[in-house]
């Protein structure tokens, strides 16, 4: 199997579970909290996952300053998702925060250059009729 669809797949698999607890969570303690202990716990086990495997300690400034980028937007992320689903419903709140790939898709092509074909415009088009669709 190719491995991006190895990771893929276990990435589909992983959110599912966590947005899922993380909704059950948000319902016994508060958002906020959940949202915190959730990351506090991945932040253990994605420390152990390093220091297990071959990846390498060496690091850039500009490679600190992208993953510290890159926190902030997940800490946002991780409390809109906790707080989403403690006042809405959780289909709701995942399917729209599974289209982050909008987002992703329009900064790729503004920001990094990336070329803007015809498929990633009908994708992105095909994503907003689908959070459209769910919310009626």
């Amino acid at each position: 199997m190719n491995p991006a669809i190895l990771f893929g797949l276990g990435t589909m698999l992983a959110w599912g579970f966590w947005i899922t607890f993380g909704n059950v969570a948000s319902n016994s303690i508060d958002p906020e909290t959940a949202a915190f202990v959730s990351y506090l716990t991945a932040t253990v086990v994605t420390g152990l996952y390093v220091i297990v495997s071959d990846a390498s300690l060496a690091v850039t400034n500009r490679g600190l300053l992208y993953s510290a980028v890159a926190g902030v937007a997940a800490a946002i992320g991780v409390i809109s998702t906790f707080v989403g689903v403690t006042v809405g419903s959780t289909a709701v709140v995942s399917t729209i925060g599974g289209m982050y790939f909008v987002t992703a898709a329009v900064i790729s092509v503004a920001a990094l250059g990336e070329p803007l074909s015809l498929q990633k415009v009908a994708g992105i088009g095909l994503a907003l009729v689908a959070i459209v669709v769910i919310n009626q």
